[in-house]
C-alpha cells in the first residue's frame, strides 16, 4: 500500500510539472510569433544594408572612412548573443560553443580579444573563462530592443573601432532559419563591407553631395546598427522558439512519465488486491478445516 501511495505522490509531482512546462510552451509559442515576424520584416531591410556597406567599400573615396578602414587584425572585439534565462534547449550552449571556438582561433593566431556580452547567460559564462575581457554587460534587453539600447551598444562597437582599440568586431549570435532550425553564427560587422553584395548596387562614378565624409557619417553608422538589431532580433526568436521545442518535448516527457507510472501504481495495487483476496482464501480453507 505505502508503494502505491508512493506512485500517487510521483504522479501528482509530475502532473504539476506538465503544467507548467505547458504553460511555458504556450508563452514562448506566442512570444515567438510575434519575434519571427518582427526579424522578417527587418531581414530585407538588414540583407540590403549589408550589400550597400560592402558596395561603398569598394570606392577609393570610401576606404578610407573610419567605419571602412581595415586594418590587420590584431585585437578583436567578439559581441556574444545569449540569454537571460535558461531552458531554452541547446540555444546557450551552441553560442558558447562558438564562442569558445573563437577565443581558440583568436590564440592560435596571437590576436587579442575583447568580449562584449548580451544576455545574463552569456555575462555568467564569460567572466568564468580565464583571462578574458569583457567590455561591457547588457541585460534584459526587450524582444524589440528600443533605441537607447541600441544606441548604448553601437556607440561602443564605433568609439572602439574608430579609436583603433580593436581592429574587428564580429557578432555572435543565433540566426533564425525556420522554427525547428537555428544556427549559432558569426557575422562580422566592421570594418564595414565584408560581403559579397548580389546586386551592382552603387555605381562606380558615383558622386557625395555635400562630401564623402557627410554622406557615410549619416548612413554607415545607421547600417552597421541596422545589422546588430538584425542579430539581436534573430536571436530572441530563436530563443523563443528553442524554449518551445524544449518546454513541447518535456511536456511530452512528462505525459510518457505519468503513463509509465499510472500504469505501475495499477500493478501494484492489483498485486495488493491479489495478495489479500489470497489471503482471505486461506483464511477461509483453515476456518473450514
Amino acid at each position: 500500500m505505502s508503494s502505491t501511495q508512493a506512485l500517487k505522490s510521483r504522479i501528482r509531482s509530475v502532473q504539476s510539472t506538465k503544467q507548467i512546462t505547458k504553460a511555458m510552451q504556450l508563452v514562448a509559442a506566442s512570444k515567438m510569433r510575434r519575434a519571427q515576424e518582427a526579424t522578417k520584416l527587418s531581414s530585407p531591410y538588414t540583407l540590403a544594408a549589408r550589400q550597400l556597406l560592402t558596395a561603398l567599400s569598394t570606392h577609393s573615396a570610401v576606404r578610407e572612412h573610419p567605419l571602412f578602414v581595415k586594418r590587420p587584425v590584431k585585437t578583436r572585439l567578439l559581441i556574444v548573443v545569449a540569454s537571460d534565462r535558461g531552458l531554452a534547449g541547446a540555444y546557450n550552449s551552441n553560442i558558447f560553443r562558438l564562442y569558445a571556438n573563437e577565443l581558440k582561433i583568436d590564440d592560435k593566431a596571437g590576436i587579442r580579444n575583447t568580449t562584449i556580452t548580451i544576455g545574463r547567460k552569456a555575462s555568467q559564462f564569460v567572466t568564468r573563462i580565464k583571462d578574458t575581457e569583457v567590455l561591457g554587460v547588457y541585460e534584459e534587453l526587450s524582444d524589440r530592443p528600443g533605441e537607447s539600447q541600441l544606441h548604448a551598444i553601437l556607440e561602443s562597437v564605433r568609439t572602439l573601432f574608430t579609436s583603433g582599440e580593436v581592429d574587428a568586431v564580429d557578432v555572435l549570435y543565433t540566426d533564425f532559419i525556420n522554427s525547428v532550425r537555428q544556427d549559432a553564427v558569426m557575422r562580422r560587422v566592421l570594418p564595414a563591407g565584408f560581403e559579397p553584395a548580389n546586386e551592382p548596387g552603387v555605381a562606380s562614378d558615383v558622386l557625395y553631395e555635400p562630401s564623402v565624409e557627410t554622406v557615410l557619417d549619416g548612413i554607415a553608422y545607421r547600417l552597421v546598427g541596422a545589422q546588430i538589431y538584425q542579430a539581436l532580433l534573430d536571436a530572441r526568436a530563436s530563443e523563443h522558439s528553442m524554449r518551445m521545442m524544449a518546454m513541447k518535448s518535456a511536456t511530452d516527457n512528462a505525459s510518457d512519465l505519468i503513463d509509465d507510472l499510472t500504469l505501475a501504481m495499477n500493478k501494484a495495487r492489483q498485486s495488493a488486491i491479489t495478495q489479500e483476496l489470497a489471503e482471505i482464501s486461506g483464511g477461509v480453507e483453515a476456518l473450514n478445516d
